[in-house]
């Protein structure tokens, strides 16, 4: 059964479409982890659009699973990592103009790049992933740049639109597993997760994590955060 993680950016969502102090995401970390969630992912981006600088330093605060630091490879989030020191750190390709990330960090294409904020994160002791597509090119090049882990992209298995898509895709997705653990790289996996999809990916072995977000808030105003988490949590059962 891989760990659940919760990404709580869209709480923060809410509360910054009325500039407001509700809902907290603090608070929504609390509920998720006594609701069984596993660990707590929240992306800080460039824009501040959802997650402030406040709230991962309260989040570091009051976390007592596992805070997973999601950013871009920046010289600016570098010295946030650094000083706020989260259990771990995801980085990620990001855009302004993009509505949620689009797809895994091209680390091949960056490595000289990604590879100096790699060493500066691990040099201070921190436990770095990588989201990337499934793709063993991909694959080998975060090995390459000294990762402790992936976070396979979901996305295109989400997105699939008939039953034969998604088998490719999820093909795709055991595939780079099986890839990034011959080469000694812990596995996690996310994005487009929700209740309907979840299941195929729970049940490939070699994952660890699942890192959902969207789709736990989205049934959280529903239901409630609790039962959001645990229905979740039951569907991660294998």
């Amino acid at each position: 059964m891989p760990k659940l993680n919760i990404n709580i950016d869209h709480v923060a969502t809410l509360r910054q479409a009325r500039l407001s102090s509700e809902p907290d995401p603090v608070l929504a970390a609390y509920l998720c982890e006594l609701s069984g969630a596993d660990g707590i992912v929240v992306h800080l981006r460039e824009d501040r659009r959802h997650i402030q600088y406040r709230d991962l330093s309260m989040l570091k605060e009051s976390v007592k699973t596992n805070l997973n630091l999601e950013m871009a490879p920046t010289t600016e989030m570098v010295k946030v990592a650094l000083k706020i020191r989260p259990d771990m750190i995801t980085l990620v390709p990001e855009k302004r103009e993009e509505l949620t990330t689009e797809g895994g960090l091209n680390v091949l294409k960056n490595k000289k790049k990604i590879s100096t904020v790699i060493n500066k994160l691990k040099k201070s002791g921190l436990f770095v992933s990588v989201f990337i597509d499934p793709d063993i090119v991909q694959i080998k090049a975060s090995k390459d740049i000294g990762v402790d882990m992936v976070e396979i992209h979901t996305g295109r298995y989400a997105d699939s639109t008939n039953e034969q898509r998604q088998v490719y895709e999820l093909n795709q997705i055991i595939t780079s597993s099986c890839s990034a653990a011959d080469l000694d790289l812990r596995v996690a996996a996310g994005h487009g997760l929700n209740y309907s999809n979840t299941k195929r990916i729970a049940e490939i072995e070699l994952i660890e994590e699942l890192n959902i977000g969207y789709s736990i808030i989205c049934r959280s105003v529903i239901v409630g955060i609790e039962r959001a988490v645990r229905e979740m949590t039951q569907l991660c059962k294998i």
